[in-house]
């Protein structure tokens, strides 16, 4: 599978390059926001692990840029460890968050992990028995990832097709963040209401007509979150 490392420290590019080739992984370069959009228009890329801080374009303007076309899992990096550039870059689209210094072990852990929800939307707690999972006009086909809203297809990353096919493939009941966050992040949650909460608001602002009077999902207020069941 193709990686794309995009980040103005060529050191930092060179180091995370070498341990994704050690796992069998081809590499690509780039190091800002444009060299990355160059590269992603000329080569099949699996997944991208992007800097936010760069010089012409920086991570979080490729990544919006990326998501007009693409769907491909999105790993953000940053030196900084505030909420506020956690949430900033799963609103652009990001689907995972990595602050430096950061254990390459572990990076490497997130690449595999998102790599196998994209490829085979992993191992979620819900019924796979049908391919199709519908509430009232909201469709998804599990078989292409496709997802319809009377009729017109939603654009969804990767990360937010996950969580949505969870909630629909189960509509009526309610899920906790926690219970969200263990299913689709495949791991332990440690305070996971902002991650999840972001991706709810872009789901909601894509199949919704109305995201703050949504139809389809629900907030359960001291709950949780629920596809109304149709």
């Amino acid at each position: 599978m193709n990686i794309l490392v995009c980040d103005d420290d060529k050191e930092i590019v060179r180091a995370i390059g070498i341990y994704l080739k050690n796992e069998g992984y081809r590499v690509l370069e780039a190091y800002d926001g444009i060299e990355a959009l160059d590269i992603l228009r000329k080569e099949e890329i699996h997944l991208i692990i992007m800097d936010i801080m760069m010089p012409r374009m920086d991570g979080m303007q490729a990544t919006v840029r990326i998501r007009e076309e693409k769907n491909i899992p999105i790993i953000m990096l940053s030196a900084k460890s505030e909420d506020y550039d956690k949430i900033g870059g799963l609103g652009a689209g990001a689907d995972d968050y990595v602050t430096k210094p950061f254990n390459p072990m572990e990076l490497i852990a997130r690449v595999k992990s998102q790599l196998r929800r994209y490829t085979t939307l992993g191992s979620m707690n819900q019924p796979r028995n049908e391919k199709t999972f519908q509430s009232g006009g909201l469709i998804l086909n599990d078989d292409t990832r496709e997802v319809t809203v009377d009729g017109t297809e939603v654009r969804l990353t990767p990360t937010e097709y996950r969580i949505l096919a969870l909630l629909t493939a189960n509509a009526g009941r309610v899920y906790t963040i926690y219970q969200i966050y263990d299913a689709v992040w495949e791991e332990l949650a440690f305070n996971p209401e902002n991650t999840v909460a972001v991706h709810i608001r872009h789901i909601r602002e894509k199949i919704e007509i109305n995201p703050k009077e949504p139809r389809y999902l629900k907030v359960v207020w001291g709950t949780g979150y629920k596809i109304e069941k149709y």
